[in-house]
């Protein structure tokens, strides 16, 4: 298995940024998908997650509202779209599998994640 996030950088308060993640090496549309986040000072932390029909999962109160999650089966890709970003929503963001709808825990290896750093 292998997942590569990409589109992460430095915006504003209140900007918005676009993540993509490749999954390769299983059947992508047959996993629900998830993101997850994490920071220096905590552990990492789940963000959002897709079934692989494309319905959300559930999302972590804090994005509520600001952050939506898809995918593209065909070109296997999850995407967390992500807005009104805060600098709380800085950290490294990763993608990952989950064991099921209900799930927040990953089931892969970690890919190198992408930096998101959100300025005040």
């Amino acid at each position: 298995v292998q997942l590569v996030e990409s589109g992460g950088g430095l915006v504003q308060s209140g900007g918005s940024l676009r993540l993509s993640c490749v999954g390769s090496g299983f059947t992508f549309s047959s996993y629900t998908m998830g993101w997850f986040r994490q920071t220096a000072r905590k552990e990492r932390e789940f963000v959002a997650g897709i079934t692989w029909y494309g319905a959300t999962t559930s999302s972590a109160d804090s994005v509520k509202g600001r952050f939506t999650i898809s995918r593209d089966n065909a070109e296997n890709t999850v995407y967390l779209q992500m807005n009104s970003l805060r600098p709380e929503d800085t950290a490294v963001y990763y993608c990952n599998g989950l064991l099921n709808s209900e799930s927040k825990s990953a089931i892969w290896d970690w890919g190198q994640g992408t930096q998101v750093t959100v300025s005040s």
